[in-house]
């Protein structure tokens, strides 16, 4: 198993539609995550800052492949088509990430 851990901007007009959403995640999202060995995944808001902070853990043997999976799905692509523009990716971000990965620095179970 992975942990894995991300963050992303949000538009503060967007927060209570972004919140509505989660609140009511299409089964076809929901069953697409678990599809990809994704598990426990978590999305938090930071406000003021307006900031989504998303965790996970990934239970799979290729990421990349899983990830190309769930990126590939209709379904996926309509939820992302609603979402993303209500985000503001951080300016700090690698190329060709959205939300920009974080790295593990502290775990104890």
């Amino acid at each position: 198993m992975q942990r894995m851990a991300m963050v992303i901007g949000i538009k503060p007009e967007h927060i209570p539609e972004y919140k509505r959403l989660h609140a009511d995640t299409w089964p076809e999202i929901l069953q697409g995550i678990t599809d990809c060995n994704i598990r426990n995944y978590s999305i938090y808001l930071k406000e003021p800052e307006n900031l989504l902070f998303g965790y996970w853990e990934y239970h799979g043997t290729d990421f990349d492949a899983d990830a190309a999976k769930m990126a590939a799905d209709p379904k996926t692509q309509e939820w992302w088509d609603i979402c993303m523009p209500m985000q503001e990716p951080l300016e700090t971000r690698k190329e060709g990430e959205w939300w920009a990965m974080m790295e593990e620095v502290f775990h104890h179970d």
